[in-house]
């Protein structure tokens, strides 16, 4: 970086905009994070603002962090024909326009050398305000294909910040010339997991595999049945670690307090798991999980063996998507549809479990998915284009 740039990144400010779901928060401040530390090596540190609705979980993300927010107003458009969802539809056609008169008096009371967007309908106005008063704007997919709102916006970004190769085909031609591949952004945390440690926190043997579990921080009702059924004839190969979520957590209980005595200590079943997350994907022969974004993301960025059960209901279906793009990569096995059943996950587990050399085909190929470096990447192009504008 020329001396010249770096004297314009000691004032860097930023915009930083999205939310609704961890799958859009999270990314973002992961972002923050490493641009604070990208400038505190030049003893230097930006001027940050997040903004976002009130009641999101980007608000909360960003008071834990210290990290200035303004709120605005804003609306979905949601695609389903049911009256319910047509009437939101109609309320919301009046909160979009204020919201985008918010984000204009925001990015002009601001004037921010850049603005970064991860996604959710609250980007949409920051993003066109960022048009309206010509500010460098980048936004960021976390999905393999482009959700609703990023693709509105993909077409006057200045740069369109991909998580997956594949995603550029789902780009207009016009704008592939302005699309760079960075991968999705994961906690570093995610990175530093100590194994040991990780089979210490829940008392667990050494000298036999773990499968961890998990259908995400509110828990999947489909992969929690599918376990239940299935840990009788797993447990006598492996010992299991679950985050099933507080809905059915009571439930699993009463799962693990069945199961025959001589097996029963090596199910662990929480509702949630805290920081010991790092250190039990470190530790795990085998994953079980959604295929969310920032779940695929850090499973392969780990290059971790993973059986992916996707939620079927997902926007634009890309859980489904994703998984099947690994698997058809030999990445991942996907159990889906008339395989999402017990008996299927506890064939494909006990089979990994017997099959070394295909947990290491499928770890290898889920590793060369990985992008560990996605978070600096893209900083990288926040200040290259900071950089560039001359703002």
């Amino acid at each position: 970086m020329s001396l010249y740039s770096t004297q314009r990144l000691h004032a860097l400010r930023m915009i930083v905009t999205g939310g609704g779901t961890g799958g859009h928060t999270y990314p973002a401040l992961t972002t923050v994070t490493t641009l604070q530390a990208r400038l505190a090596e030049t003893g230097t540190a930006p001027e940050l603002l997040w903004v976002g609705v009130a009641d999101g979980l980007e608000a909360t993300i960003a008071e834990r962090n210290d990290i200035p927010f303004t709120a605005i107003t804003t609306g979905k458009l949601r695609r389903s024909l049911r009256p319910r969802d047509l009437a939101r539809n109609l309320a919301d056609a009046f909160r979009i326009p204020l919201g985008v008169i918010q984000a204009a008096v925001t990015v002009a009371r601001t004037r921010p050398a850049v603005v970064l967007s991860t996604g959710g309908y609250v980007s949409v106005p920051i993003g066109l305000a960022a048009r309206l008063f010509g500010v460098p704007y980048l936004l960021h997919e976390q999905t393999l294909v482009l959700g609703l709102a990023n693709r509105i916006l993909a077409r006057f970004a200045t740069r369109i910040l991909l998580s997956h190769e594949a995603s550029l085909d789902h780009l207009p031609p016009r704008a592939r010339g302005r699309a760079v591949v960075t991968g999705n952004p994961i906690r570093p945390a995610v990175l530093r997991g100590n194994p040991e440690s990780g089979l210490a926190a829940f008392g667990l043997d050494p000298a036999v595999p773990l499968v961890l579990v998990t259908g995400g921080a509110a828990g999947a009702q489909q992969i929690n049945r599918m376990l239940a059924a299935a840990l009788p004839e797993m447990l006598p190969y492996c010992q299991v670690v679950h985050q099933c979520g507080s809905l059915n957590h009571a439930e699993m209980q009463d799962v693990a307090r069945n199961l025959p005595p001589r097996l029963a200590h090596r199910y662990r079943v929480v509702d949630f798991i805290h920081d010991e997350m790092p250190d039990l994907l470190a530790a795990a022969t085998v994953v079980v999980a959604r295929s969310g974004a920032g779940t695929v993301a850090e499973l392969t960025a780990l290059g971790k063996t993973c059986v992916l059960v996707p939620y079927p209901h997902a926007a634009g279906d890309e859980q489904r998507i994703t998984a099947r793009h690994l698997a058809d990569r030999g990445a991942a096995v996907m159990l889906d549809g008339d395989h999402a059943t017990p008996e299927h996950l506890r064939d494909t587990i006990t089979h990994l479990l017997a099959d070394p050399g295909r947990r290491a085909t499928l770890a290898d190929a889920a590793r060369a998915h990985g992008r560990p470096d996605a978070a600096g990447q893209v900083v990288t192009e926040i200040l290259t284009v900071a950089a560039d504008s001359g703002r």
